[in-house]
C-alpha cells in the first residue's frame, strides 16, 4: 500500500512517501524521526543541540549527540580538504546577511572581514572519546546547513530499509532519496528531473534515472537579495565572504549517500567547471551534472546513459 505525506520543516517543504504493509505507521515514524534530527542539528532553532555548541563558544566544550558529534567531524575533514569551498564553521558569515530571511542585508566590508576571522574550521576543536565539541573564539558558529539534510535523509531510509518497506521516496526541498522499487516503471527506476535553473520550479531541463540513489542540487537561483540593481545569492566563497562569482547555475550530485551528495555539491560548487567534472570523473562514489550560466550542459561520463535531456 503507497502513502503520502507533505510537512514543512527545516525552512522547506518535506514529501515523503512510502509502499509497505503499514505506510502511515512508517510516515508517522519517519516524521517523528524528522523532529528529533531538526532539534539536534538546526542552526536557527534557540533550542537545538547545534546551538547550544555554539552559544558556549570560547567558553567551554559541549558533549553532543553521537550523530552531531559524527556529522560535526565529517563536516570538519571536508571543511580542510581539497578542492573544497564547503566550510561548516562559516555560520557567523550567514547569520550576518541571512539570505533567505526576512531580515536579510547586505554587511558592510567591515563586519564581513571581522566575521571571516571567526570561520577557521581548524577552531573547532573535537573530542572523540568524551564526543565533545569546542570552538574556540567566542562568536563562532557552526552551520551543518549544507550537509544536515542528507545526513537525516539517509537516517530516514536506513530506519525504512530496516522496517523492510517495499519501497519509499524522500525529498527534503530539493534533497531527494530513493529505496527500493518503484511499482509505475517496469524496470522500477525512479525518475528525478533536474530543475532548469532561469525557469520556474517544476521546469526541468532534463530527467535521470536512478535506483537505490539520492541526487541532491546546488544553485545560486533558489534564494536571493536584492539590493537595487544589484542581486545576491545565498552560497558564499569561504575566501572573500561574499556570494560566490561561477559561471555554475546548479551541479548537481548523485550518490548512493545522500549526505555524500551534500558534501559534493558543496565542495564542488564555484569552482572552475573542467576541475569540477574531472574532480567527479575521478571519484569512484559519485557523479554530476553541472549547468552554466547560459544553460550548457556537462554530464560525467557514468551517468550519461541514465540522463535524459529534454530539448
Amino acid at each position: 500500500m503507497l502513502e503520502s505525506h507533505s510537512t514543512k520543516m527545516m525552512g522547506t517543504t518535506i514529501d515523503i512517501s512510502v509502499n509497505s504493509g503499514n505506510p502511515l505507521k512508517h510516515i508517522h515514524e519517519v516524521c517523528n524521526l524528522l523532529e528529533i534530527y531538526r532539534n539536534r542539528f538546526s542552526a536557527n532553532d534557540a533550542d537545538s543541540e547545534l546551538m547550544a555548541i555554539n552559544d558556549n563558544a570560547g567558553i567551554k566544550p559541549i558533549q553532543v549527540h553521537p550523530d552531531l558529534f559524527d556529522l560535526i567531524s565529517l563536516g570538519k575533514e571536508h571543511s580542510l580538504a581539497t578542492p573544497s569551498n564547503l566550510n561548516i564553521a562559516i555560520g557567523p558569515l550567514v547569520q550576518s546577511w541571512r539570505i533567505g530571511f526576512d531580515d536579510a542585508i547586505v554587511p558592510s566590508p567591515e563586519l564581513i572581514k571581522e566575521r571571516l576571522i571567526l570561520t577557521d574550521p581548524n577552531q573547532i576543536i573535537l573530542d572523540k572519546d568524551q564526543k565533545s565539541v569546542f570552538l574556540t573564539k567566542e562568536g563562532m558558529k557552526i552551520d551543518l546547513g549544507a550537509l544536515a539534510k542528507g545526513y537525516i535523509a539517509d537516517k530516514v531510509i536506513a530506519y525504512l530499509a530496516q522496517e523492510k518497506v517495499h519501497s519509499a521516496l524522500i525529498n527534503l526541498g530539493g534533497n531527494v532519496l530513493v529505496y527500493g522499487l518503484n511499482d509505475n516503471r517496469p524496470d522500477g527506476s525512479w525518475h528525478i528531473g533536474i530543475q532548469k535553473p532561469d525557469e520556474k520550479r517544476g521546469r526541468n531541463i532534463g530527467v535521470l534515472k536512478i535506483h537505490n540513489k539520492s541526487v541532491v542540487t546546488s544553485g545560486i537561483y533558489e534564494r536571493h537579495l536584492t539590493v537595487g540593481d544589484k542581486d545576491y545569492h545565498h552560497i558564499f566563497d569561504k575566501e572573500t565572504g561574499y556570494p560566490i562569482e561561477t559561471d555554475m547555475a546548479s551541479l548537481t550530485i548523485v550518490a548512493d549517500k545522500s549526505v555524500d551528495c551534500e558534501i559534493w555539491t558543496t565542495r564542488l560548487f564555484g569552482l572552475p567547471i573542467i576541475e569540477a567534472m574531472v574532480t567527479i570523473n575521478e571519484t569512484a562514489h559519485i557523479e554530476g551534472i553541472v549547468i552554466t550560466n547560459d544553460n550548457r550542459l556537462v554530464v560525467s561520463e557514468n551517468l550519461k546513459q541514465d540522463f535524459q535531456i529534454y530539448y
